[in-house]
């Protein structure tokens, strides 16, 4: 038998099971007696995201809800988050999603598009985004709330993190002519550790639809939520900010270093003159290059483990095809007595091979259950190596002597 560490066929079980939780989350039904649409323009199989947390925070000023739904037109998941009450007066707004619909960053939700409806027997505004399965917004995780009563404070490193990854964001945005105009813990995703997204982007665009409207201000109000959302994370709370802002100042002064410290302070500022987001872009890197370059390593360590990792996958799929290749040829019931497809000749090597695989005993006549034995058998007549090796009939009357790479074309042939 095959000596074979099973770890290096398979991805870590850490990774194996944020996917299979991702992949379930996508594939889970929703409770009965929801009463929810069927069909909602190209979506289908509605399913709730709302986790309860609290009274979900509006887009202004009107109630939202957020669903996974599958398109019809591929069969991709999207979050549709539904605005509610929302009546539009003409199609006009709906053209400000043009403009966000070319928009591509890491540390974006993208949109696809936004529609009117009322499937929900009112009035809604419907916008669907890209869908992160298992995501989590940054007031889930560090508020206050039922599901996490008493979360950790934020590290220093942390909110660093966070804020690197928030002002690439706004600075690939602004330079787009456009304002984020939602930053707010509630409206910013973590989709993987330490990774956020921006979300409802284009939403305010419709819902405050101004065709006079300033960018450059606008602009400048992402800026000051950028303060206004270090202070919330530090405290957790973004009421306790904008009723007491001097006290949160206080407490963030307290808490953390005086290089975000200054940071909070300039976004906070005086606005004249103009600020940009590539001023504190630059800020940040004098300040503390240090974290820019940790960030950067610790995404490309992370990309690095990922392709390995999925290089792992693409074997396990070549063995995955090779698999079925044997199940609809060996023992095919209707050609029982089909001289074409008798087990003899190249179908009886195979049907002998996959017993040398799959079905050896011990010499207590025990099975034998050795994964390591499959994988390496099935890599090396994958590859069609020209090893020998011994088959013998489950009667021991027939012995044959074989390469990997005869068996091969074994499969090959039967399979056409």
């Amino acid at each position: 038998m095959n000596n074979v560490n099973l770890a290096s066929f398979f991805i870590p079980s850490d990774l194996h099971k944020d996917i299979t939780e991702k992949h379930e989350n996508q594939l889970r039904a929703p409770p009965p007696g929801l009463r929810l649409p069927e069909r909602l323009h190209v979506y289908r199989e509605l399913y709730p995201l709302d986790d309860g947390t609290g009274p979900a925070l509006g887009l202004a000023g009107l109630t939202t809800y957020a669903y996974r739904a599958t398109s019809e037109r591929d069969g991709s998941r999207f979050c549709l988050r539904r605005v509610e009450g929302f009546r539009l007066t003409s199609q006009e707004p709906l053209s400000a999603i043009d403009r966000w619909k070319r928009l591509k960053h890491p540390n974006i939700v993208p949109i696809a598009e936004a529609f009117s409806t009322r499937a929900f027997n009112d009035s809604s505004l419907i916008l669907s985004y890209a869908y992160y399965p298992n995501s989590h917004t940054l007031a889930n995780l560090h508020s206050p709330n039922p599901l996490n009563p008493s979360p950790p404070p934020l590290s220093e490193k942390q909110m660093w993190t966070y804020l690197l990854q928030i002002v690439s964001a706004l600075m690939y945005v602004h330079n787009q002519g456009l304002a984020v105009r939602c930053l707010h813990p509630s409206r910013i995703l973590v989709s993987s550790k330490n990774r956020i997204r921006l979300n409802c982007l284009g939403a305010l665009d419709i819902l405050a639809y101004d065709d006079f409207a300033n960018v450059n201000l606008q602009q400048q109000e992402d800026l000051v939520s950028v303060g206004t959302l270090l202070l919330s994370l530090a405290l957790g709370n973004s009421k306790a900010v904008t009723s007491n802002p001097t006290k949160a100042i206080e407490y963030f002064s307290r808490q953390y270093g005086p290089d975000l410290q200054r940071i909070v302070l300039w976004l906070l500022g005086n606005r004249s003159p103009l600020k940009t987001a590539e001023e504190l872009w630059s800020m940040i890197t004098k300040i503390n290059p240090g974290i820019v370059a940790e960030v950067i390593d610790s995404s490309l360590t992370a990309n690095d483990r990922l392709d390995n990792e999925l290089s792992k996958e693409v074997e396990n799929g070549r063995l995955v095809r090779l698999l079925c290749k044997f199940n609809f040829i060996n023992e095919r019931a209707e050609f029982d007595f089909d001289p074409r497809w008798s087990e003899t000749g190249d179908r009886y090597i195979i049907k002998l091979f996959r017993d040398y695989v799959f079905h050896q005993v011990d010499e207590n006549g025990k099975p034998v259950l050795d994964m390591s034995h499959v994988l390496v058998c099935l890599n090396k007549l994958d590859a069609g190596v020209d090893e020998s090796i011994m088959l013998i009939s489950r009667d021991e009357q027939s012995c044959l002597v074989v390469s990997y790479k005869e068996v091969k074309q074994c499969v090959e042939s039967a399979f056409r």
